[in-house]
């Protein structure tokens, strides 16, 4: 399918054990100045959650405030308004891993799935992410996800179809893993109740499983990330200098290896503590009112 990144940033030297807080937060900002590969994209303001209806006015303005720091956006959806993001995002210049969200709904992944290949086929869509962690939620068997997954192959043949899950459920799933195209890994050590100080070398393990169940086949992490607040997961505590640390530290790594990472996330979100916890709210670069949380 090609490689995933369009340009390396330059982080030669940016090493963050010689630099105090003050100017850790800056390199987070020299970062995204530089652009980074991509990121985690929901449009929804503080008062609103999935099923808020959603307008092209709402999506661009969001869009607007990360458009200059990616060259890559993920979407989660194409219900909803959720659709309405892919043009907005290659209007900007940007490419799209276009997200179709399934579950047990069955009547609404039919609405998805036919949405998903009118945006591949309309030019809007650069991969089809077909299924977000729907294995993990034991919401759809493996049968059932891979006919989503070939019927998206089918209905939009010249855009790449993969599927994101955690990392392992490729292992758990090679006939899943066998019908992708590309593997859409997440990896996050914090759900894992990883401490921050081996956070980045668990996320390199996590990585190196998806490669080797992908024989192969290219490997996207699709989310990775590390909230600034609420309540810890094990030995992964919450905090500004531990986002900020697993921030540069992830990007750097990405940049030596050439790995392609869409980090999670945008914007704060508040409507996510309900599945969550305190700490769902807290894992955006941005904060719910639009604000960049590291200068």
């Amino acid at each position: 399918m090609g490689r995933m990144h369009q340009r390396r940033l330059s982080l030669a030297g940016l090493n963050i054990a010689d630099h105090s807080p003050a100017a850790r937060r800056k390199l987070v900002a020299d970062i995204l100045d530089q652009g980074i590969h991509g990121v985690s994209f929901s449009p929804y303001l503080p008062d609103q959650g999935p099923g808020a209806p959603l307008t092209v006015e709402q999506i661009e303005q969001r869009f607007a405030m990360i458009a200059p720091h990616v060259r890559w956006v993920r979407s989660f959806a194409c219900s909803q308004g959720n659709e309405l993001i892919p043009p907005v995002a290659r209007h900007a210049g940007c490419k799209t891993l276009v997200g179709v969200w399934l579950d047990d709904d069955l009547d609404r992944n039919e609405v998805e799935l036919a949405k998903a290949i009118e945006l591949a086929n309309a030019g809007h869509a650069d991969v089809l992410g077909v299924g977000n962690e729907v294995l993990l939620r034991e919401e759809l068997d493996e049968a059932a996800l891979i006919d989503y997954i070939q019927r998206a192959r089918q209905g939009a043949p010249d855009v790449p179809v993969g599927y994101v899950d955690a990392y392992f459920k490729f292992e758990d799933h090679p006939a899943v893993t066998d019908a992708c195209d590309v593997i859409l890994a997440n990896c996050y050590p914090f759900w894992e109740g990883c401490p921050i100080e081996h956070a980045l070398l668990y996320m390199k393990e996590m990585y190196r499983r998806a490669q080797k169940a992908a024989n192969g086949k290219p490997v996207v992490i699709s989310e990775t990330g590390w909230p600034n607040k609420g309540s810890s997961t094990g030995g992964a505590q919450p905090s500004e200098d531990n986002a900020i640390k697993y921030f540069i530290d992830t990007c750097q790594w990405a940049e030596q290896e050439d790995v392609p990472i869409f980090y999670f996330s945008s914007f704060d979100e508040q409507w996510k503590v309900k599945d969550e916890g305190d700490v769902g709210a807290y894992w955006g670069l941005w904060d719910q009112h639009g604000a960049f949380k590291y200068v």
